[in-house]
């Protein structure tokens, strides 16, 4: 029995494969992508299996480049009636690029989804949230583009992203046509805690993030936003050498955990896509 009531959160999957991860970045640049065996269209097709079984809908934030390769894993999605959003062309965080390419990747990535959904993209989700506040400039660019939305605001403490003076909800950005959605944080004994998807997820134990996730919708009667990657569901992903101890543990922690944890969540949560 699900556990939320009438409250209906927000259930994204980031549709990326494990080699385009930004910790990974300096060891497999976008260049050399071509190299590595693909696994995201069966990962993203066994989470759109279990969203049927589940009776749930989601929003897939789809990067461009994916959707250049792959545009009938986007139909599908598209097709199976999921919202399609932007994830950006190449995985680059954010503040290590100028405002002009910035620009030119969200365009490129924009238009192919554009063009391969006949539909138009609504919600713009940053690389690895990498719009902080050193990179706020790259919510001029979004509006500019004409995204109605943006969720990639993370508002915590990290090493790379996270504004932790954020609102924690549903945001309108003054002075913008825009509303932000924040990756969805937990207020435990005061301090705020990323519950709400990734390696978070995996690392906590399940009954710890259903219990603060559940005190979002009952405590605070607000909706909390998801998040997953095809590639955490699949354990037996090839594992890329030459990072740093931090990275793969980040990556590689509790994979063979993931999707039974996310059929629990499925079981005990109400999701809908964002545009909802």
């Amino acid at each position: 029995m699900r556990t939320t009531g009438n409250i209906s959160n927000y259930l994204t999957i980031d549709v990326e494969d494990y080699y385009h991860v930004s910790a990974f970045e300096r060891v497999v640049g976008h260049g050399n992508w071509d190299i590595y065996r693909s696994r995201v269209v069966d990962n993203t097709r066994a989470i759109l299996d279990l969203l049927e079984h589940y009776d749930t809908k989601a929003t897939f934030f789809v990067l461009g480049w994916i959707a250049m390769k792959f545009p009938h894993l986007v139909r599908e999605i598209h097709g199976r009636g999921h919202e399609i959003g932007c994830h950006s062309f190449y995985h680059r965080l954010i503040y290590n690029l100028t405002p002009e390419e910035f620009k030119e990747d969200t365009r490129m990535a924009r238009d192919i989804l554009e063009q391969i959904t006949g539909s138009r993209i609504m919600g713009y989700r940053a690389p690895s949230y990498s719009i902080t506040s050193d990179s706020l400039w790259a919510l001029d660019v979004i509006e500019e583009l004409g995204f109605r939305y943006d969720s990639s605001i993370f508002p915590i403490v990290h090493d790379r992203y996270g504004m932790p003076d954020f609102p924690r909800f549903r945001y309108s950005l003054p002075g913008r046509n825009l509303v932000e959605y924040p990756i969805s944080t937990s207020v435990f004994c005061g301090l705020r805690v990323p519950v709400s998807g990734g390696g978070y997820f995996r690392l906590f134990p399940y009954c710890f993030t259903k219990i603060l996730l559940a005190k979002i919708n009952k405590d605070e009667n607000q909706p909390f936003i998801f998040y997953i990657h095809p590639w955490e569901i699949d354990p037996a992903q090839p594992r890329i050498n030459g990072t740093g101890l931090i990275s793969k543990f980040r990556h590689y922690n509790n994979l063979g955990e993931a999707e039974g944890r996310f059929r629990k969540l499925l079981g005990d949560f109400k999701f809908g896509p964002i545009i909802q």
